[in-house]
């Protein structure tokens, strides 16, 4: 079988008040910072702390997938305000169950709602409203887990060409 090797990236889109929030913790911030150098220095601790509180906001609010399909092996990468990487998940596609989109029969059995067997679930999408949504249930570790996942048409086609039986498209 020939070697392949393909990389996708999904920025997750950020939740409504995201940027209100970051908004207020500045403001916060500043006015305890201005009330320890004016009045005591007794705000200064809160404004200091509220100024590392942001800055942890602000790394893991931030959130990227990168999926890397290389041969038989599926990595899920979960990357933290665009400098901090942490590997999810090492899958082996050997161990596929079923891919399908999430309106699909095929993982009827799985959903959240009407769906007879429950799994853990792990959410790798983008949130975007206009993009299709795949639903893998494979086996990691000796447990069968269920992965949402945005996938691109060549990630698609090239998995569905590796195990037809196993992906469903339409």
């Amino acid at each position: 079988m020939y070697n392949y090797k393909i990389v996708e990236q999904v920025i997750r889109r950020p939740k409504p008040l995201t940027g209100i929030l970051r908004v207020i913790m500045i403001i916060f911030a500043a006015i305890l910072l201005l009330l320890g150098v004016t009045i005591s220095q007794g705000f200064m601790l809160p404004g200091f702390l509220l100024v590392v509180l942001y800055y942890f906001y602000n790394t893991y609010s931030q959130k990227e997938y990168e999926y890397i399909l290389e041969d038989n092996h599926l990595t899920i990468d979960v990357i933290f305000g665009k400098k901090h990487r942490r590997s999810a998940h090492y899958l082996d596609m050997d161990s596929l169950e079923v891919l399908a989109p999430n309106w699909h029969n095929a993982v009827a059995k799985y959903r959240k709602n009407g769906g007879s067997i429950r799994l853990v679930k792990y959410d790798y999408t983008s949130y975007e409203e206009d993009t299709p949504f795949y639903t893998m249930i494979i086996t990691e570790n000796r447990e069968k887990i269920k992965i949402l996942l945005d996938l691109s048409d060549s990630m698609l086609q090239m998995i569905k060409r590796r195990y037809p039986d196993r992906v469903f498209l339409s």
